[in-house]
């Protein structure tokens, strides 16, 4: 079992970042500068198809989450993602993602196959970088940990989380039901799930399927007008609100978002 390593640290508004290793994963550890020895509840981050650990949306949303609510949250970089190298398979699923799109023929498909390979190889990664994060005195074994991701970081988190006890609360999105539907089935934890009204490459009725294959008692749909790509950016204050409730308990989250 591999141990992690912090390999750089730096630190603005009032958020001390730190990138670390794990093996061959890369993956980068934000945390709030006034108390990083603290402990404090845990949200792990999956980004996006193409994107990396320290993408703008990573790094926002984590900036909200340590700032408003005191959090420690985690990205690691995903399998062909970000400082990890393309095999030959990544090679020619994205090759085949791009001659649809030139095409004008459905993405969804290639997207559902490539993801669900994907997820395979990054569940028992992120189950590992958890076991590691929680060795950190201030983490911990005992604290809550959230998981929070959309598209790509959807079909990774809908496996891990329903395998993983750890995790007591959920924010997903924007994924076809294929593949993950039965996962879904699986989990009771509270959920936030948000979808595009008018997704061009997600039907609409794909992503009402998805939600409502969880089996949570509490879960909340946020659907938006817009396309695929037009995720209106105050769901992220709204995910800060729902990790706030559901990871301090009793406790209000630090800062109003």
């Amino acid at each position: 079992m591999y141990s992690l390593k912090f390999t750089a640290e730096s630190s603005s508004n009032d958020m001390v970042e730190r990138d670390f290793t794990l093996g061959d994963i890369p993956g980068v550890l934000w945390s709030p500068a006034s108390g990083a020895a603290d402990r404090a509840p845990l949200v792990l981050l999956g980004h996006g198809g193409g994107n990396h650990k320290k993408h703008p949306a990573m790094a926002g949303r984590a900036q909200r989450l340590v700032a408003g609510c005191g959090f420690h949250v985690a990205v690691i970089d995903a399998p062909g993602h970000g400082d990890r190298p393309r095999t030959a398979h990544d090679e020619e699923e994205i090759a085949a993602l791009y001659q649809a799109r030139a095409a004008g023929e459905p993405e969804g498909p290639i997207v559902v196959r490539y993801n669900a390979h994907l997820a395979e190889l990054a569940v028992p990664e992120w189950q590992a970088t958890l076991d590691a994060l929680q060795e950190l005195p201030e983490i911990g074994t005992d604290g809550p940990v959230g998981y929070f991701g959309i598209n790509m970081g959807t079909a990774i988190g809908v496996p891990l989380v329903a395998i993983d006890p750890r995790i007591t609360a959920a924010v997903f999105g924007q994924h076809w039901p294929d593949v993950l539907a039965e996962q879904a089935k699986q989990i009771t934890i509270p959920i936030e799930f948000d979808m595009q009204w008018d997704d061009e490459h997600i039907p609409r009725e794909a992503g009402l399927a998805l939600f409502d294959a969880f089996a949570s008692k509490e879960k909340t749909l946020h659907a938006n007008s817009g396309r695929h790509k037009e995720l209106p950016r105050f769901e992220a204050d709204s995910a800060v609100r729902f990790f706030a409730r559901h990871l301090l308990g009793g406790q209000a989250a630090k800062t109003a978002v």
